[in-house]
């Protein structure tokens, strides 16, 4: 009996184990599908889903309500006809668009309703303009003018200002800086990288006569680039876009 019972263990033991080679085909089948499951596919890219009309809640305003704000903001009370833009063109020039903040006096649906900012600055009068548009009404509901204050350079103002310095004398330096590095005349803005601050005049020890309005004018510092090159210093200098004049710095 005690020999049986042992013959009966190995059977069991030799038919629970598989060999290598003794697999059935629908095994192997199933096996090779999973190893092939667990392979990770090629990344697939897929397009950017098309952008609405218009934002949900404090979602960065779309290109079409930028485009709408705009287009209300400088349409209300005549700006478009009385200011004029750093070229002195008709119309302000326009600086920045965002989206608004939520006013915490408003609640409810009205503190719901979509707002956007739209910055301009009108170099006829010296002002920034900031207007309050409601997106969903269709109405600026609030308009503020200040004087003396100075946002962050627009690249149209960048453009402007170095146009100005090349064609000043002041602005010999730069065109020869460039001329060494390129080999090339200096003519046009599009041959630089450009950026910039708004010049204030309580930052320097010694203001030239001929900075001295800047704060009440739109004064602005350039940083100049050789377009894949080297940078031009032109710290120095500063251009009166109010006043179309250059000045330099100690």
């Amino acid at each position: 009996m005690a020999g049986a019972a042992v013959a009966a263990a190995a059977t069991a033991v030799l038919l629970g184990v598989t060999l290598p080679g003794e697999a059935g085909a629908g095994d192997q089948a199933k096996a090779g599908s999973a190893q092939q499951d667990a392979i990770p596919k090629d990344g697939v890219v897929e397009a950017a889903p098309k952008e609405g009309d218009k934002g949900v809640g404090r979602d960065p305003l779309t290109d079409d309500e930028i485009k709408r704000a705009e287009q209300i903001a400088v349409a209300s009370n005549g700006l478009r006809m009385s200011a004029r833009d750093v070229e002195g063109d008709r119309g302000p020039q326009h600086l920045s668009t965002n989206l608004s903040e939520v006013d915490p006096t408003q609640s409810g649906a009205q503190a719901a309703e979509r707002r956007a900012e739209v910055v301009y600055y009108d170099y006829k009068a010296d002002t920034v303009v900031t207007r309050t548009v409601n997106l969903d009404s269709g109405k600026v509901e609030n308009t503020d003018t200040a004087h003396g204050v100075q946002p962050p350079p627009s690249p149209g103002e960048l453009r402007e200002a170095t146009q100005l310095l090349i064609a000043d004398p002041l602005g010999a330096g730069l065109k020869k800086d460039y001329k060494d590095a390129t080999g090339k005349q200096l003519t046009s803005t599009d041959q630089l990288e450009l950026s910039g601050m708004v010049f204030r005049k309580e930052t320097v020890a010694h203001v030239p006569s001929g900075l001295t309005a800047c704060g009440e004018h739109r004064c602005l510092r350039v940083v100049t680039k050789v377009r894949n090159g080297p940078w031009i210093d032109t710290r120095a200098l500063v251009v009166d876009l109010s006043a179309r004049t250059v000045g330099r710095l100690g």
